[in-house]
């Protein structure tokens, strides 16, 4: 089958369930005096905010928007800052295709490579993935808007949201929202992590965090720094020594490195379907048990790097201190001291909402974990405790009676949800099943804010449909 003939199958499966069904959008449109209101918001059009846009356009909810702050091409972190060869996930996993198979990327790979490159596929090249998605997009024809950049989520009252816009996109300061999707990706409920002790005793020049544009180009024939033992620290320190760097070291805290996954459990358990059954002891007990192991390197990634001459790995080795000096970045560890041209920091990120910029006007109001749970001492974690606490439909939870109207039709489908919706938003293995949770629980406010008018038309409703006459027999 030719991408040409996968397409026109794709259509031909819609049409079988009746998608797209024209001129029959249900929600009530709303007037106001700053211009048209859009029932839905998504911002961001990667993974996460293109399926939510086909979820709703299948519960046809169509007033939507797709709003993304990179080029169209480049949303989400697949060609930018990702520097896997391979995404992690099994190839065979559905995610965003939300039971077409004609959608699936198995389909797409297929229709581009045949069946016999499919078998032989290992796992989804990173960059073949992104071509995946901007299919996806073009033969939804989901409603994307690149370039233009949300910097405030304002509420305005009337169950509305003004979003203060930028970026070259955008074609005016503001529009209007009646729900909110936060479609953010991974770093979308926080920041990426820097240490202070790097960040107080460096120059910006020597050094970078992984989610960071950095130019191995200018690193080739260079010593490395890499703190961090996670996936993405094996990652960036293949991708050095494959463009050219002299030698790559690895400073890992731990004494062993992690071993084990718990990822693929949580793909075959069914704890990532039924993780919103969970109550919140257990909830907190499953996070603190992920962040215990995190993710570790695939084998191919470590073997990869683990390869090349350059390559070294310091276990049990926390950096103490960091300094500049003319040589470049000093690095000192429990146990030696070593001078590197360029440091790379793999430390993750930090959830907090307060820590996100567009939700400024309204993040005071959001209920975090620490505000409604409070763990054993033995077992407490700050990094869960800032985390939201969402509803098992990603709405935020207002902290107050306040705070109601203000985060009425917010939903953080971002990594933020971690802790409150298990692996779902911003990971392939739990996506399918997230994105219909999300998108009932948008039909369903939208339905619910509409109710009276929808219900007046209802028992008004007099259209004639029967036009038969009977024969009445008299006896």
């Amino acid at each position: 089958m030719s991408l040409e003939m996968l397409n026109e199958q794709v259509k031909k499966d819609l049409s079988y369930i009746a998608h797209p069904v024209s001129n029959v959008d249900w929600v009530r449109p709303i007037s106001h005096p700053e211009g048209h209101v859009y029932d839905v918001v998504i911002i961001g059009g990667g993974q996460s905010g293109l399926s939510t846009a086909f979820g709703l356009t299948r519960e046809r909810i169509t007033n939507i928007t797709i709003l993304d702050e990179n080029p169209a091409g480049i949303e989400g972190p697949w060609i930018t800052y990702a520097r896997m060869v391979t995404l992690r996930t099994p190839k065979h996993l559905p995610s965003i295709d939300l039971g077409i198979p004609s959608l699936t990327f198995q389909s797409w790979w297929m229709a581009k490579h045949g069946q016999e490159a499919w078998d032989q596929l290992d796992k989804i090249p990173r960059d073949e993935w992104m071509n995946y998605l901007k299919w996806y997009r073009e033969v939804l024809e989901l409603p994307v808007q690149n370039e233009v950049k949300v910097e405030l989520v304002e509420p305005i009252g009337g169950k509305l949201h003004r979003l203060h816009l930028s970026g070259n996109g955008a074609n005016s300061k503001s529009i209007l929202a009646r729900k909110v999707v936060l479609a953010t990706g991974i770093q979308g409920g926080g920041e990426w992590h820097i240490p202070d002790f790097i960040k107080n005793n460096l120059p910006k020049s020597l050094y970078a965090h992984t989610s960071e544009a950095i130019d191995f180009e200018d690193l080739k024939g260079k010593r490395i720094g890499i703190l961090g033992g996670g996936a993405s620290a094996f990652d960036n320190a293949n991708f050095a020594l494959s463009t050219g760097a002299k030698e790559v070291h690895t400073f890992i805290r731990r004494k062993e490195m992690v071993r084990v996954n718990p990822m693929r459990v949580l793909e075959q358990s069914g704890i990532i379907e039924r993780y919103h059954s969970l109550n919140d002891d257990e909830k907190y007990a499953a996070m603190l048990h992920f962040f215990k192991f995190n993710q570790p390197p695939t084998n191919d990634t470590f073997n990869r790097a683990n390869a090349w001459d350059g390559f070294q790995v310091h276990l049990d080795s926390p950096w103490v201190e960091v300094t500049a000096s003319e040589e470049g970045a000093v690095v000192r560890t429990p146990n030696d001291t070593f001078t590197f041209d360029y440091l790379i920091i793999s430390t993750g990120l930090v959830t907090d909402p307060a820590l996100r910029p567009e939700l400024k006007d309204v993040e005071q109001f959001i209920t975090r974990w620490r505000d409604v749970y409070k763990p054993s001492p033995a077992i407490a974690n700050s990094a869960i405790d800032a985390h939201p606490y969402l509803s098992k439909s990603f709405a935020f939870v207002p902290n107050s009676e306040e705070g109601k109207d203000s985060l009425y039709g917010l939903f953080a489908f971002n990594y933020s949800a971690l802790i409150s919706c298990g692996v779902s938003a911003s990971a392939l293995s739990g996506i399918r099943y997230a994105v219909p949770k999300l998108v009932t629980a948008i039909a369903d406010e939208l339905f619910q804010d509409d109710k009276s008018s929808i219900l007046k038309d209802y028992f008004e409703y007099d259209v004639i449909e029967f036009t038969g006459n009977p024969k009445i027999s008299i006896k």
